[in-house]
């Protein structure tokens, strides 16, 4: 009889201690899913000159292996919720790691139709992972999104800055030189698939957000939170794929280069992390957003006028571009009344405004190749971040309405 009751009164206890663990088991598979999501992506601007030689790449086609993820981004994103409401989004984010990694195999074959391919199923892994993130935080973590949203954001960006700084450098010391230095991360892309295997085998749990997964084309706040998003993307991707070339044109070295974009992207990661604190403070976030994208006009305007003074101007897009990015992410779920919404929301956003961004790298490369310098195209990322300071103030306040909401006007 004691110890009936003992089992019956240790019970409860047990149940929470075993959901806090799940919990936790959760966010780390969450945040190592987040280390995924953007090295094998950012290591490739350092070496672009290595593979434009080797494997006699224009510049417009060169750009194309950043834009080929942004593509991929595009064309899945808009499928992501339905393929969650019918296996789980669980399971569904554990196929897209097993893609992931699958693809960074692909692109170490020796061959460039190999690059090219591992860099198409790299950005539909990748996809998924965009779409599905926002979508789980706010439905486990409801109260802690601006939190959540800085942490995976934070681990994104600083193991997408590593795989910068450490891109030349392995290239010349490994065997297999700039095709290790790609295909190196397949070993933290394992790592995730491992990691991630608990709550693959878990009961099967659909967030609200693919139960109805109709995105909200119809609401002029969420279009804003898409060109936010698509803004501050191109420009990412502009510079983690150009950088280094505009810095070396101007006589910096190539390892000095590649660090430059480690510092830039170093920077964003330590701004990413003042964030939160901002969002708790604020009202809304109409000035952060404004504020933030008007310091990433200043870094290009910067570059144009004074490219010798690298090392401020990668400090200076390193703050406007960490503090964008957090923006948003946490728009999705900021801007969105429950899971439902974020979850629309964040296919929509992530698939229009990927596609924007696929665009900059290409048309980056093709105004140099056209203009034969580097002044043509750093004024089209001065336009769009120009544009982008508009936008912010729409993108920053409101709340998108349900989708199926016929007098949807866009807020509240």
């Amino acid at each position: 009889m004691v110890a009936s009751v003992e089992n019956t009164s240790s019970s409860p206890a047990a149940e929470r201690s075993t959901r806090r663990s799940r919990r936790v088991l959760l966010v780390w598979g969450l945040l190592v899913v987040a280390a995924n999501l953007r090295a094998s992506l950012t290591g490739v601007g350092p070496l672009l000159d290595r593979v434009q030689a080797d494997l006699a790449l224009a510049p417009a086609v060169a750009g194309l292996l950043n834009a080929l993820p942004l593509l991929a981004f595009a064309v899945l994103s808009p499928m992501v919720p339905g393929l969650a409401a019918r296996c789980g989004p669980e399971r569904l984010l554990g196929v897209a790691l097993v893609v992931l990694a699958l693809g960074i195999a692909v692109r170490w074959v020796p061959a460039g139709s190999g690059l090219f391919a591992g860099t198409v199923l790299i950005g539909a892994g990748i996809a998924v992972g965009n779409v599905l993130l926002p979508s789980l935080i706010k439905r486990d973590f409801p109260a802690r999104v601006g939190m959540l949203t800085s942490a995976y954001a934070t681990v994104m960006g600083g193991v997408a800055a590593v795989a910068s700084g450490v891109a030349v450098p392995i290239s010349r010391l490994a065997p297999g030189g700039w095709r290790t230095a790609l295909g190196c991360w397949i070993v933290l892309a394992l790592v995730a698939v491992v990691l991630w295997f608990p709550q693959v085998r878990g009961p099967r749990r659909a967030p609200a957000a693919v139960r109805n997964h109709r995105l909200p084309w119809g609401s002029g706040l969420a279009w804003a939170v898409t060109a936010f998003m698509g803004l501050q993307s191109l420009g990412f991707y502009v510079v983690v794929t150009w950088l280094p070339q505009v810095l070396q044109d101007s006589g910096t070295s190539a390892v000095a280069a590649g660090w430059l974009l480690f510092l830039f992207q170093a920077v964003a990661v330590l701004t990413s992390l003042v964030v939160p604190a901002a969002l708790r403070w604020a009202r809304d976030q109409r000035a952060l957003a404004a504020t933030s994208s008007a310091v990433l006009l200043a870094g290009y305007l910067g570059l144009l006028v004074a490219p010798g003074w690298a090392l401020l101007w990668s400090v200076v897009l390193g703050l406007g571009g960490g503090a964008c990015l957090v923006l948003a992410l946490a728009f999705l779920g900021l801007r969105a009344h429950d899971a439902t919404a974020a979850g629309a929301l964040s296919a929509m956003a992530q698939s229009i405004g990927y596609l924007l961004a696929a665009v900059g790298p290409v048309v980056f490369g093709q105004l140099h190749t056209v203009g034969s310098g580097w002044q043509a195209p750093i004024v089209l990322v001065c336009v769009t971040a120009a544009c982008q300071v508009v936008v912010a103030v729409v993108a920053g306040r409101g709340t998108v309405r349900p989708a199926h909401r016929a007098c949807d006007r866009g807020g509240r």
